[in-house]
């Protein structure tokens, strides 16, 4: 009740900052120094992730936008320019659940010699029914953790590349929600993550969350055995009417959403946590957090336990492996740390 009342009341956090904060508010005083970055952010279109691209655009920094949908993307980028005219958005294509097109995508976006800062694993699905990938993965896992765990893998010797040349922090930053805390240990089993066998939406959705949180501290703990100037940490964006809220029928209904105005955030507003961790100068050097409202938090008991994040981590390669051809596999080989 304490925690309803203070997200009510917008009361901000340690640092000045709250779930009423926006995502300008967060950046408008950054000491990072933005011109000179460039990030990628996944599933830019719409809805937070294209509030995260203007923003960051605004502040100078060149985005590159990895869409599924061409079309869309050209309306975001129409509408940044012409709010920014100085902007610089860069546009490829990509479908997360296709671990062959996430390769292509890696070997396009590094064909153009641009440095790497930030890596926003925004993208995400929710789908009602069971439906899987080309590669016959369910496809909410396939889109929410294993096409970013593959694109995080592959673009990662870039990343370390970047911030020893330039000598500023990389950071990666993987979308989550605080659902991930509704997945109990038993639940959490690799093979009924690819394959489920009484599927739920929901259960896979919050499956997905937890995924991109334990992927991020097992990667923080590799990053720091190199001494890479990279980290990575995980966001709780708050709830938002996005297209994937509003997909959650019988969970979230649209009487639940009249009743619970006040608890939803403006698209802004569930930006700013992603945009706060991305460019704020008091994040610098926290890796394998889990943020929410633009302050650290805590995550789940499960989401903290270092033997299960390194497992999903080395079960994901070990079946990623399997899938790419030969070539992908070798240009896998060439960039990660594991």
């Amino acid at each position: 009740m304490k925690g309803t009342l203070r997200y009510l009341a917008g009361i901000a956090g340690p640092n000045g900052f709250g779930s009423r904060s926006t995502a300008e508010q967060v950046t408008q005083h950054s000491f990072f120094p933005c011109s000179h970055l460039t990030a990628i952010i996944t599933g830019g279109t719409s809805g937070i992730g294209a509030e995260t691209a203007r923003v960051l655009a605004k502040r100078g920094v060149r985005v590159v936008m990895a869409v599924r949908d061409m079309k869309k993307a050209e309306m975001v980028k129409e509408r940044i320019v012409k709010e920014n005219p100085e902007a610089d958005i860069r546009l490829f294509e990509i479908d997360l659940s296709s671990l062959s097109s996430v390769a292509r995508f890696c070997s396009q976006f590094l064909s153009q010699d641009l440095p790497l800062n930030i890596l926003i694993n925004n993208a995400g699905v929710f789908s009602p029914n069971l439906e899987f990938s080309e590669e016959k993965i369910e496809l909410t896992f396939a889109t929410n953790f294993l096409g970013h765990y593959l694109l995080t893998e592959m673009l990662m010797k870039k990343m370390i590349d970047t911030a020893e040349k330039s000598g500023i922090e990389g950071r990666i930053i993987n979308l989550s929600s605080v659902i991930h805390s509704w997945v109990k240990p038993d639940c959490f089993s690799f093979p009924k993550l690819l394959h489920p066998i009484r599927y739920n939406g929901t259960r896979a959705y919050a499956h997905s969350k937890l995924a991109t949180i334990l992927h991020a501290k097992a990667l923080s703990k590799q990053l720091k055995d190199r001494n890479a100037n990279v980290t990575i940490n995980a966001v709780h964006p708050g709830i938002v009417k996005t297209g994937i809220i509003r997909a959650h029928k019988g969970l979230f209904t649209d009487s639940l959403f009249l009743m619970a105005s006040k608890l939803l955030k403006s698209i802004s507003q569930g930006a700013a946590t992603t945009c706060y961790v991305a460019l704020s100068n008091e994040t610098k050097g926290l890796s394998g957090k889990y943020f929410a409202d633009c302050n650290e938090t805590n995550c789940s008991d499960l989401a903290n336990d270092e033997s299960v994040a390194l497992k999903l981590c080395t079960q994901s390669r070990a079946l990623i492996h399997d899938y790419l051809d030969e070539s992908q596999k070798h240009s896998l080989l060439n960039v990660c740390l594991m």
